[in-house]
């Protein structure tokens, strides 16, 4: 890439919720003495992984699908600038407007705006990853406006005060009765009777949101996907609240990550197959949303799109790293993790857990903010099984890029005694001379060489 006079000579990084406040190793010990929380989270994944298999094991060509995948994902990667220009002159020309924020602030800065302008002091959510990365939520009530997630999942976490630990099941780690017990201690008006019947729980959260579905003025999604020839978004989700956010308020708000863009709609095809069935394991999602623009009469009569970098640049500047923006947030990879099954979500700190999160949080966030930075244990938080390389859509070799992030941090680390050992031994051991000087001398004295 060409750098000219007043750019900065490397990519920001990302800010907001892409780091945790202590290193991986003593969250996970805390986290493994949930033992409520361990089960929860083993029954869950156990779960949707035996779903995911069986439905994958029913395509004769799946593993071609991920090979498509991932080929239009390094086709998207390689084409980023131009795929961008071309979706924000589409998105326009068919009555969206188009926003760029190079960070969470901005991102932040310009959605509060946006909701100020029409007046309400309150917002419905489609379940987003890219606005819990960016602290919306928490951004919006420091402003006076209350965000309203409608995802069930999001939901509980949001009135239980609590952190997502998963990419498609934010609350994974909560059971029936946790449920219940946060709707009647937050739900107002909740029936006092309700009882952990799964089917009773949903119906106590369809009637806390339908009354806000119908005074609702403004909404705010994500996006899974957008198309860049037609200027057109897709959210795709299981329980018909997004098609309600989407369809009924008179303004839509879209925060979405440079990298979800793909070139055609044709592309759409392979990854309409590849998302359900390593997500949900499922043959196709229930709601698949797709709006361009702006439609005269029908829909919201106001569409902004914000596209958001937050250290997506600085991720795509690293040859190797940047393998980590093919992810679809399809979450497959926590479900075949033996680590994450065992310490859930909260461990890992960032909005990102998991395999990938232990990838994509130092790619965006950077590692080397100071001699503890808690992202420098995430690349450690794996046993290197190569589970979630074999479950990935898109074939993202999670592995091998946990490695080169390990070899960078002990490059960026500089000397330390683990290094400095390494350092001897590799002197030793690469001369035949030095190293068997070395063997008459741990012969002359054994307890050395023991370590004791």
């Amino acid at each position: 890439m060409s750098t000219f006079l007043g750019m900065p000579s490397a990519p920001p990084r990302g800010t907001g919720n892409l780091r945790g406040t202590e290193p991986f190793p003593a969250a996970a010990r805390d986290e493994l003495g949930n033992t409520q929380l361990r089960r929860n989270v083993g029954k869950a994944t156990r779960t949707i992984r035996d779903k995911r298999l069986a439905v994958t094991g029913e395509l004769p060509d799946w593993e071609q699908l991920r090979s498509a995948g991932a080929a239009i994902k390094r086709d998207v990667l390689a084409r980023l600038p131009e795929l961008l220009e071309q979706f924000e002159q589409a998105v326009p020309a068919r009555g969206g407007t188009v926003h760029w924020a190079r960070d969470a602030a901005e991102a932040n800065a310009i959605v509060t705006r946006l909701v100020r302008a029409t007046g309400s002091d309150e917002v419905l959510k489609v379940k987003s990853m890219a606005t819990q990365e960016i602290g919306l939520n928490e951004h919006l009530a420091s402003s006076g406006i209350h965000a309203v997630e409608t995802d069930l999942a999001e939901l509980i976490v949001q009135l239980g005060d609590d952190r997502p630990s998963h990419i498609l099941v934010p609350a994974i780690h909560r059971n029936r009765a946790e449920i219940r017990e946060i709707f009647l201690r937050t739900m107002p008006d909740v029936d006092p009777e309700l009882d952990d019947d799964p089917r009773h729980l949903a119906e106590a959260a369809r009637r806390f949101l339908r009354e806000r579905f119908m005074r609702a003025e403004v909404a705010i999604s994500g996006a899974n996907f957008g198309i860049a020839e037609t200027g057109t978004t897709s959210v795709v989700e299981s329980e018909g609240n997004g098609r309600m956010c989407l369809t009924m308020p008179r303004t839509l708000i879209t925060v979405m990550g440079l990298e979800k863009l793909l070139p055609s709609f044709a592309d759409l095809e392979v990854f309409l197959q590849l998302l359900p069935r390593s997500s949900t394991g499922e043959r196709m999602n229930p709601y698949t949303s797709m709006w361009t623009g702006v439609t005269d009469g029908d829909g919201p009569q106001e569409f902004h799109l914000v596209l958001l970098d937050n250290g997506r640049t600085a991720a795509l500047a690293d040859q190797v790293g940047r393998e980590a923006l093919h992810c679809i947030r399809c979450s497959a990879c926590l479900n075949v993790c033996p680590v994450y099954e065992r310490t859930g979500g909260h461990a890992y700190g960032s909005t990102y857990p998991g395999p990938i999160g232990a990838v994509l949080s130092p790619q965006l966030a950077g590692m080397h903010t100071g001699p503890d930075d808690p992202n420098a244990a995430l690349p450690y938080a794996s046993s290197l099984c190569g589970a979630c390389f074999d479950a990935c859509p898109v074939k993202i070799d999670i592995p091998s890029l946990l490695v080169e992030l390990r070899h960078q941090h002990v490059e960026q680390a500089g000397v330390s005694a683990e290094s400095a050992a390494m350092k001897a031994a590799s002197a030793v051991m690469s001369s035949a001379p030095r190293f068997s000087t070395a063997q008459r001398a741990a012969a002359l004295n054994p307890s050395a060489s023991a370590g004791t």
